[in-house]
């Protein structure tokens, strides 16, 4: 091992990958790059020419293929905006000629559900919006709710802890119905409810303009499998939300980063829960 374990590196995640791993030393990448639509980074340009984009984007596809394990486990997250809805699947599909897309999961960030269409579930008594999603104006589009997660492998056959992100069974009678069932926990399905905490003030709160939720990488650790992760991967570490992941579960991570700030923010972050979970882990 060549690189330095829990830490966050202040370099482009390329240089970083070759200079600091070696092959097959990852056993999970979770990673939410840029979308190529235009976000406000300030060591970034969030609007390169779409066939340099996507060059770019499968140099460091191929250099996460180098370094993940064979049975590892590559969670991108990767939305779009209205006026350009092509950006995730294009990626995914120059992603193709090195992963196996293994499973598509669909990040709900905010969902509307009314009682008439829940039927007699008894915890939900009225019609219910929970979530948070940016406001779309005018008349072509839909407000976004959603972003991609595509889970590539590098054979299609990684075997996943399903039901550490399970949930219980609504209808009780399905424990036992059948052999899998042995227990009140259902697999959780590919569509995943995870919201942002309230931001009053987006300065102060959100220091960066595009992140996920530490709930997201934690989900995807836990269902890579706990017990077979020592190393986890950020190549586009932000503000440390993967890293604050990993702390929470008890795991390595490594990450790579370009904006020096971020990773100050990060770092500030880090010091301010570690002493919380040290000890429990």
């Amino acid at each position: 091992m060549r690189c330095q374990v829990n830490k966050i590196y202040v370099m482009d995640c390329l240089e970083g990958m070759k200079k600091f791993l070696d092959s097959e030393e990852v056993d999970v990448i979770v990673t939410s790059p840029p979308y190529n639509i235009g976000v406000k980074y300030s060591k970034y340009n969030d609007a390169m020419p779409r066939d340099k984009y996507l060059d770019w984007m499968e140099e460091v596809a191929k250099e996460c293929k180098r370094v993940l394990k064979h049975d590892g486990s590559f969670f991108l997250n990767i939305g779009h905006k209205p006026t350009d809805l092509w950006v995730p699947w294009e990626v995914a599909f120059r992603l193709r000629k090195h992963f196996v897309l293994q499973n598509v999961i669909v990040w709900v960030k905010s969902i509307a559900i009314q009682k008439e269409d829940v039927g007699k579930y008894p915890n939900i008594k009225g019609d219910i919006a929970v979530g948070h999603y940016k406001p779309i104006g005018g008349d072509r589009f839909l407000n976004d709710c959603f972003e991609y997660i595509f889970h590539f492998t590098k054979t299609g056959r990684v075997k996943l802890d399903r039901l550490a992100i399970g949930v219980p069974y609504q209808d009780k009678s399905n424990i036992g119905r059948w052999k899998s069932a042995t227990k009140d926990l259902r697999c959780r399905g590919n569509t995943w409810f995870i919201p942002y905490e309230t931001i009053r003030y987006r300065d102060k709160e959100r220091p960066h303009p595009s992140t996920f939720p530490p709930k997201l990488p934690m989900m995807c650790i836990k269902l890579h499998g706990l017990s077979k992760t020592k190393l986890v991967l950020d190549p586009f570490m932000g503000i440390g939300n993967t890293a604050i992941a990993c702390i929470m579960l008890g795991v390595n991570y490594i990450g790579f980063e370009i904006d020096e700030n971020y990773v100050k923010i990060a770092e500030r972050r880090i010091r301010n829960i570690l002493p919380y979970y040290a000890k429990e882990n």
